[in-house]
């Protein structure tokens, strides 16, 4: 639903809550509770797309966008079919030692496309999953079920089988080919995946596992703004989500006299300023239009405008300051950082809707990503809307208007295990 009317602030978060929660009112299989990746004829669900709806049920029975039954409803499917589905080394099955495919078939469940088994994908499953059993505390048969299968799904995962004999965790692994060789390190979304790993009380990390992630860590000066470096913007937002990082501390924190939630502050900064300064030249890149990130883009094409050549790719993990960039921008990377920077994420918000009109006629609210650069009328604007873009709306707008998740979450104990496991201290987990 559009308007020139500008609303207040509070009205256009909650309309952007609502517009994004419709994908998982309608993008979801009833009968299995599988999240569609992206909309689109024939595509598969995503199993990180499934966890972030699985978390969004909470907010939205808060919000009134559905009841605590209906919610209650789509967690116990989606959990059943989980803990039903096959397991095991076979290519056709949904998932091995606990972990499940990137892509699943909407309709069987079954591996899709010849993916991997995704450990990130099935650390935001995980999330969400944990999400719910954490908001449905009553003792009755249906919500003691979801506590009950949550357990025993998370219990099952074997984190030390995904280190391969080694200290960090794989990206994952496919049955015709093994492990994939890439690891989680470095700063990026994989905190989550490591502090799940952390606080397992079947299989978990041991505590060097996280040490060693830390020590490939990139401690950059850009714009003026120290910080732990991570080009694209999502990297700074996914975990937090659902960990409240604010004077809370790890060893490198502590020695940098900072937090992961500033650190958050500053990238965002860093990536304004990069879109104040524009050094490539973007069409549209200004204080209110930034936002660069892995996204969805208009190429792969290389095209000449005004004498330039300009290459413009299709999905790949844009960054700022150090690219790739090609003036793709991803409203719902900005919107993911509203927590840490309204000062200037509400304006970017009110820019992309009175301004750019990106969310005419799209009944999800805004679209992946669009670029102005691009040689066409208007610009490019994607075709897609991802459940993976529209969960953080979702979840980071209710941290911003109520911190609803953070403060649920401090009652997840394998989180708070995995916190303390790999040395953080402060805050609320003294409390």
């Amino acid at each position: 639903m559009m308007t020139d009317q500008k609303l207040s602030v509070d009205e256009e978060l909650e309309q952007l809550q609502f517009e994004s929660f419709s994908y998982f009112l309608h993008e979801t299989n009833p009968a299995n509770g599988l999240v569609l990746d992206k909309t689109t004829e024939n595509w598969p669900a995503s199993i990180a797309a499934t966890g972030l709806a699985l978390a969004a049920y909470p907010v939205a029975v808060e919000r009134g966008f559905m009841t605590r039954a209906e919610a209650r409803e789509r967690v116990l499917t989606t959990l059943r079919f989980f803990w039903n589905s096959k397991q095991g080394p076979e290519p056709d099955a949904t998932g091995y030692k606990g972990f499940y495919y990137h892509f699943l078939d909407m309709q069987t469940g079954q591996r899709a496309w010849q993916c991997e088994l995704s450990t990130i994908d099935t650390a935001f499953l995980l999330a969400g999953m944990l999400t719910a059993s954490v908001y449905f505390d009553a003792e009755c048969d249906e919500e003691t079920e979801i506590r009950t299968l949550t357990e025993a799904l998370f219990c099952r995962v074997d984190w030390q089988w995904a280190q391969n004999n080694g200290t960090t965790v794989t990206h994952g692994w496919r049955p015709e080919s093994g492990f994939i060789k890439y690891r989680w390190e470095g700063y990026d979304e994989a905190m989550l995946l490591y502090m799940l790993g952390l606080g397992s009380p079947t299989y978990p990390l041991p505590e060097e596992s996280y040490t060693a992630w830390a020590s490939s860590y990139e401690w950059k000066n850009c714009y003026g703004y120290e910080y732990l470096y991570a080009g694209p913007l999502f990297t700074h937002q996914l975990s937090h989500i659902w960990i409240d990082f604010r004077n809370i501390q790890d060893k490198f924190m502590r020695e940098k006299n900072s937090d992961y939630f500033e650190n958050s502050r500053r990238a965002i900064y860093v990536q304004q300023q990069y879109a104040i300064d524009n050094p490539l030249g973007f069409t549209g890149y200004s204080h209110c239009c930034w936002g660069v990130t892995a996204s969805d883009g208009p190429g792969p094409k290389t095209v000449k405008i005004n004498n330039i050549e300009r290459q413009f790719f299709d999905y790949v993990g844009r960054g700022a300051p150090y690219g790739p960039d090609d003036g793709t921008i991803a409203p719902w990377a900005v919107i993911a950082s509203l927590p840490f920077t309204p000062e200037v994420v509400l304006p970017m918000i009110d820019h992309c809707i009175y301004i750019l009109k990106l969310k005419e006629g799209n009944k999800y609210g805004f679209k992946s990503s669009f670029n102005q650069t691009y040689p066409d009328k208007t610009g490019w604007v994607s075709s897609w809307h991802y459940g993976l873009n529209l969960g953080p709306i979702i979840l980071m707008i209710e941290n911003y208007r109520s911190e609803f998740l953070w403060k649920l979450m401090r009652n997840c104990t394998p989180i708070i295990n995995g916190l303390k496991r790999a040395g953080f201290t402060g805050g609320w987990l003294e409390s």
